[in-house]
């Protein structure tokens, strides 16, 4: 497969050109780093290299795919972007239905573009990072919308209806993943959109068997590259179903310019570039893959308890004790709480770091270490009894529209003195970025689980 923004890039730097434009280091940083100059094209109106990667990249994942140099965040609020202009055009107000565990460039997304959103909240025994939603769940709560609808004619009448799209995250920060195929056939049976974030799942187009929300039947999803492909901080892609209509095609690169810096990085452009050149003759996803797998059931065998579906993912539950071990040892995860440890591998990880990893695990799992580091066990045993019926937990008060709170007069208190009023901010930290409470909503004493120091709420 050609690479066309690298090809492009390689040839000017070759030429020794005089660089009088942007950036103002001239290429002695980075001679890679380039700006809109004649011939690179322009990624929100390309019709030239940049067109031409995006349709090598689309033709990879069986879509019309565009690029993002500012991850998956662009994606997603382009996304509803276009679930509202949608809307508004069909002459009604958008609606969507969302999987608690969203990220928080949704809720700040849904805020500015006024957005009503209805969250299908986490099971009992889910931690926040993490919401199943089955189709059984979807189409049971349709069911209920639509029986209120017909037993209620005001609401009808006033506007009340389906949701215009169904948004869920899959995989999501634990390695959690649902059923897709599944929700997209409720979805479509009902005329709704299901729109995934997919930011933790670009490689799974290229497993044995593919299990890409594309060739599940999303009708839109975002992956970030960056974080499971060889692609530089930032770069992402934003899919749309060659199923769907062609409104989203028409008007997704407009949707983007609203969001989007007008100065995209070209390092990230050619790095997403070359990554298409790199999966159209790579085997190593699969190969990776069953590493992974591999290293999976040894640590079950040595006495941990792993949690998620995702082949790249590794989630253990156990205490965070352990993280301090794994820091000494020089293996960084990629996110832990006091519960979760977390780890993300990909076809770059060399043989040395499974084999340092599996012996960190080990050396924890023999009595003598976890004596050392004050580990009573590593494992927890947290499973339900079988049979056992989950509830759903209880959604916080949501006293204000997202859009509301976020531009009412507000200010900072001690997070002990938040607890009964409205949250005037999005509340997250990075990673997982996962807000527990949304814009709008009544501040509950489980914040203290979550956050210390100061918190934004709305003047009263």
């Amino acid at each position: 497969m050609d690479t066309p923004i690298h090809d492009f890039i390689e040839k000017y730097v070759s030429e020794n050109t005089v660089r009088l434009h942007m950036p103002g280091h001239k290429g002695r940083i980075w001679g890679h780093d380039i700006t809109e100059i004649d011939g690179a094209d322009f990624l929100f109106d390309p019709d030239g290299i940049i067109a031409k990667s995006e349709e090598n990249a689309g033709r990879l994942f069986n879509a019309h795919t565009l690029y993002s140099t500012e991850g998956s965040s662009l994606c997603i609020r382009t996304m509803l972007f276009l679930i509202k202009k949608r809307a508004l055009v069909k002459g009604r107000r958008p609606y969507i239905v969302a999987g608690r565990n969203v990220h928080s460039s949704f809720m700040s997304a849904a805020a500015v573009l006024d957005i009503d959103v209805d969250f299908i909240m986490q099971k009992e025994s889910e931690a926040y990072e993490s919401c199943t939603v089955t189709g059984d769940d979807f189409e049971n709560y349709l069911v209920s919308l639509s029986e209120e609808l017909r037993d209620d004619e005001n609401a009808a009448n006033n506007g009340q209806r389906l949701p215009d799209a169904l948004y869920v995250t899959s995989p999501d920060y634990l390695g959690h993943m649902l059923d897709i195929k599944e929700l997209a056939a409720v979805c479509h049976r009902y005329g709704i959109l299901l729109l995934v974030d997919n930011a933790h799942g670009a490689y799974l187009k290229f497993l044995e068997k593919s299990c890409h929300p594309m060739d599940l039947g999303a009708d839109m999803c975002c992956d970030s590259a960056h974080k499971t492909l060889p692609v530089l901080t930032g770069g992402a892609y934003l899919h749309i179903s060659k199923m769907t209509d062609d409104f989203f095609r028409r008007y997704a690169k407009q949707a983007m310019t609203v969001f989007a810096t007008t100065s995209p990085s070209y390092l990230i452009l050619e790095s997403l570039d070359l990554c298409n050149a790199y999966l159209d003759n790579n085997g190593d996803i699969i190969s990776t893959a069953n590493k992974v797998s591999e290293l999976k059931h040894k640590l079950k065998r040595y006495g941990f308890m792993l949690n998620g579906e995702e082949p790249l993912k590794i989630t253990i539950e156990c205490d965070d004790k352990i993280l301090s071990f794994l820091i000494e040892e020089k293996i960084c995860p990629e996110y832990h709480d006091p519960k979760h440890i977390v780890l993300m591998f990909s076809t770059e990880n060399t043989e040395e770091d499974y084999v340092r990893t599996e012996n960190a695990f080990r050396r924890i799992s023999c009595e003598k270490s976890i004596r050392d580091i004050g580990i009573k066990s590593p494992v927890q045993n947290c499973k339900k009894e079988a049979g056992t019926l989950e509830k759903r937990k209880p959604a916080p008060i949501k006293a204000m529209t997202f859009k509301d709170a976020l531009f009412a007069d507000s200010e900072m208190v001690d997070v002990e003195e938040s607890i009964g009023h409205i949250l005037a901010e999005p509340l997250v930290h990075c990673p997982p970025c996962v807000p527990p409470y949304m814009c709008g909503e009544i501040i509950g004493d489980d914040i203290l689980k979550f956050r210390k120091g100061k918190i934004r709420i709305v003047k009263q």
